[in-house]
């Protein structure tokens, strides 16, 4: 069973920078995607970031919402089980539970449905 814990969170004004980190319980080789999500009060969960590592780690890919493009940016240091979020430029509309997510795809597509652990998220508020 894959763990996940995420930090970083908090209440910043707008054009702030937070940076969330994900400890993950334990490394497996079963993960291939990690992915950041929100959800706002009254809206749907939204895909932030999603991280595909293929081919024995040989191969990296990022993918972003278009709303957060060039203002957040997701990394993964496997040394040590954590994968982070940088997000820049906050806008009071990326306030939001953000979770932390990983999952395994056997296509290179990490989509929403693939990913099968989830953490128990944590708050970001940016304020105008």
């Amino acid at each position: 069973q894959v763990q996940l814990v995420e930090s970083g969170g908090g209440s910043v004004q707008a054009g702030g920078s937070l940076r969330l980190s994900c400890v993950v319980s334990r490394y497996t080789y079963s993960r291939n995607c990690m992915g950041w999500f929100r959800q706002a009060p009254g809206k749907e969960r939204e895909g932030v970031a999603r991280i595909y590592t293929g081919g024995g780690s040989t191969y990296y890919a990022e993918y972003y919402a278009d709303s957060v493009k060039g203002r957040f940016t997701a990394s993964q240091d496997n040394a040590k089980n954590t994968v982070y979020l940088q997000m820049n430029s906050l806008k009071p509309e990326d306030t939001a539970m953000y979770y932390c997510a990983a999952g395994w795809t056997s296509d290179g597509y990490c989509y929403t449905e693939r990913y099968k652990y989830w953490g128990h998220g944590t708050q970001v508020t940016v304020s105008s």
